[in-house]
């Protein structure tokens, strides 16, 4: 380990929780070979250069999905090689994804997502399915290692896939149920939070009204190119009500920084709103260069300013931008930059004046 000491970064309470959380939280689909297969030494340098840069605890976002789970064995098997006590590193885990056994080419779900993986993995958002998730999960992990804070995982996409009103309504149902089962854990004092992880945030504000959420991930949703006004609404009831904010996705899955995939769907020119949004990008790199801000620094700092979030989640697979990435979490833009952004009509002017506003509270 590096013996710089990590920048001092101030720490927002999740919340109503007792949690104090740093404003970058690590995700680590990297780690589960998204888009990529990514060699053992990389992963584990990744892990290294979080405790390098982030003072203790260090927070993690993590998934049965990723990688069907291998995302959960590499940060178990990283913590144990780099002597990491289970104090200095806090563990989000999103559930209702189950590791199954492989039985076909690739697995079926996400097909073209993720590489060399060895498992598949099937969603289970019952209550028996949450649990055995959250065990699951823990045993990837591998002592002496537990996720702390739980969540369930894309209940947007469970309902997207309802047939008809009456299954949607039973699917609906099964997610309430399953919130009760992580409450019931963290009443036995297996967990210290329970949100809610979605790139819909529609289904997030319905499930607000019907469960009790600590905290909420927002994905693909409130980010430079995309923050529509009824969100930034949402959001500022949640602030009231005492609910934590994540942002996460805020480069739209690279895309906003030059990726080929959009929305963790590969790019296509055809489709009228994949073309909108590369000339979107086009005028944002080309504001970006003229004041001399980097796409992702403009990504990031929006993600956690706009939204007034209590922290950005931000994933990536290479260490080395790891220490760049806490800087643009650290470092505002100036102000001039996002008055461009809002002159040229690339951010909302109304979203533009309450970021100022509250960069200067």
């Amino acid at each position: 380990m590096s013996e710089t000491p990590p920048v001092e970064l101030p720490r927002r309470t999740l919340g109503r929780t007792a949690l104090r959380v740093p404003p970058i939280v690590f995700g680590t689909s990297c780690l589960g070979n998204l888009y990529q297969t990514l060699p053992w030494d990389e992963k584990l340098a990744i892990v290294r250069a979080w405790f390098e840069h982030v003072p203790r605890p260090v927070v993690i976002d993590t998934a049965g999905k990723y990688g069907a789970g291998l995302a959960l064995q590499c940060i178990g098997r990283a913590l144990r090689e780099l002597r990491i006590g289970p104090g200095d590193i806090l563990i989000s885990n999103k559930l209702g994804w189950l590791r199954v056994p492989l039985e076909a080419d690739e697995p079926t779900f996400e097909p073209g997502v993720w590489a060399g993986l060895e498992h598949d993995a099937t969603q289970d958002l019952s209550a028996a399915g949450i649990e055995d998730c959250w065990r699951q999960g823990n045993d990837l992990l591998g002592a002496p290692y537990t996720a702390r804070v739980l969540s369930v995982h894309d209940p947007d996409e469970y309902l997207a896939a309802a047939i008809d009103d009456a299954d949607r309504q039973r699917r609906i149902d099964e997610i309430v149920a399953a919130y009760d089962r992580l409450h019931e854990l963290k009443r036995r004092g297996e967990a210290d939070a329970v949100g809610v992880g979605a790139k819909d945030w529609r289904v997030i504000a319905e499930l607000a009204d019907r469960v009790a959420l600590d905290w909420v991930m927002l994905a693909n949703s409130y980010t430079a190119y995309r923050h529509p006004p009824e969100l930034g609404r949402f959001v500022q009831r949640l602030r009231e009500r005492g609910v934590g904010l994540i942002n996460s996705a805020v480069f739209h899955a690279g895309f906003l920084v030059g990726g080929d995939f959009l929305d963790y769907e590969k790019f296509d020119a055809a489709r009228h709103d994949h073309a909108e949004a590369k000339a979107w990008r086009e005028r944002f790199f080309t504001a970006c260069d003229k004041h001399g801000v980097a796409p992702a620094h403009a990504c990031i700092r929006f993600g956690l300013v706009a939204p007034q979030a209590d922290a950005v989640a931000l994933n990536t697979s290479t260490a080395r931008r790891i220490p760049q990435n806490v800087q643009m979490v650290r470092d505002p833009p100036p102000v001039a930059f996002w008055r461009s952004l809002a002159d040229a009509g690339l951010i909302e002017s109304e979203t533009f004046r309450g970021m100022i506003a509250t960069t200067e509270q």
